[in-house]
């Protein structure tokens, strides 16, 4: 039986599922700047169905972008939205890698235009949380100070609720937060650890300290952590697909990757199911203002999703996989 839990993202208010969903891979293939950028074998109506079951499972929070299929995404979840109450749902999108004609993707006009553009895609009159996608704000952060007043007036205006900032690195998120203020950061965390948990660059502390809610993607580093992929037949990913691109993903990287699972696998069960608990609960272990959102493709991966909530590691677990994954 699935027990949904739900936390608070820090000073925004938002109360979301603790499990909540990613939803880049539902956009579908596509490109910028010629690589590829997005997620072959997708199905609309699988992804209808896979955005059905979530909310009987009670996930409440939908991670989208504007460039996620250049707009694919948000359209696939505008359709769903129709079919249940909008004040039900936390619904996130983001802007800052399409820019469209315009010089850089956070000038203000583009800002304004792209958040139409979201809102019509969704089928909505407001966001819940709006983000920044990056911390590009042009050269020398040109546009920083009027990307934040413009966020800010959106605000104002009821378009959206929360702002937020995704970023990928802790400097630039120390650099552009002052100016930006968001309520919400977005960032890449799993198991393998990144500069983010850190002592010197510990955004986690740095956001507990500052009441400030943390979205966490790529829990399960693309389904590499659930040790699903044949090292002697590795995935073959469509045109499109970012995935096509991660050395994770080779014979030479599936092997070293099992080899250390294989302790975490001995502790806690070696069923993909265990290892998507123990990954998501890993990830939500690092602070109560954190959620996380596993990207899916269907029903079925949902549900394996939601399994994972509600059901916490100890300090002992939470350090005995760092130990084994570094």
């Amino acid at each position: 039986m699935i027990m949904m839990e739900y936390r608070v993202l820090g000073r925004s208010g938002l109360k979301v599922s603790e499990v909540s969903l990613g939803c880049w891979a539902i956009g579908g293939p596509s490109w910028r700047d010629g690589n590829p950028v997005g997620w072959s074998g997708n199905n609309d109506e699988e992804s209808i169905a896979g955005l059905r079951r979530a909310f009987e499972l009670g996930i409440n929070h939908l991670d989208t972008a504007d460039v996620y299929g250049d707009g694919h995404s948000e359209r696939v979840i505008g359709k769903f939205l129709k079919e249940v109450p909008r004040d039900q749902m936390v619904i996130a999108t983001k802007v800052g890698w399409f820019r469209g004609t315009a010089p850089n993707a956070m000038q203000p006009i583009h800002i304004r235009h792209q958040l139409e553009q979201s809102l019509m895609n969704l089928g909505t009159d407001y966001l819940d949380l709006h983000y920044f996608h990056n911390t590009n704000f042009g050269p020398d952060d040109l546009y920083l100070e009027e990307a934040a007043d413009t966020m800010r007036q959106l605000q104002k205006e009821g378009k959206v609720r929360v702002i937020g900032q995704s970023g990928y690195s802790y400097r630039d998120l120390m650099r552009v937060s002052p100016v930006t203020r968001p309520d919400v950061l977005q960032f890449h965390y799993n198991a393998f650890g990144n500069e983010f948990d850190k002592a010197e660059t510990n955004l986690f502390k740095w956001a507990d300290e500052n009441n400030v809610g943390m979205v966490l993607f790529g829990p399960l580093a693309q389904g590499l952590l659930l040790d699903k992929f044949d090292p002697e037949n590795p995935p073959q990913f469509g045109e499109g697909d970012i995935r096509a691109e991660n050395s994770g993903f080779t014979k030479d990287g599936l092997l070293a990757l099992r080899s250390k699972l294989q302790p975490i696998k001995e502790r806690f069960g070696a069923d993909t199911q265990d290892l998507i608990r123990v990954m998501l609960q890993f990830a939500l272990a690092q602070s109560p203002n954190a959620c996380v959102i596993p990207g899916f493709k269907n029903a079925r991966q949902v549900e394996s999703n939601a399994a994972g909530a509600g059901k916490p590691l100890t300090a002992e677990d939470v350090a005995f996989i760092r130990e084994a994954l570094r």
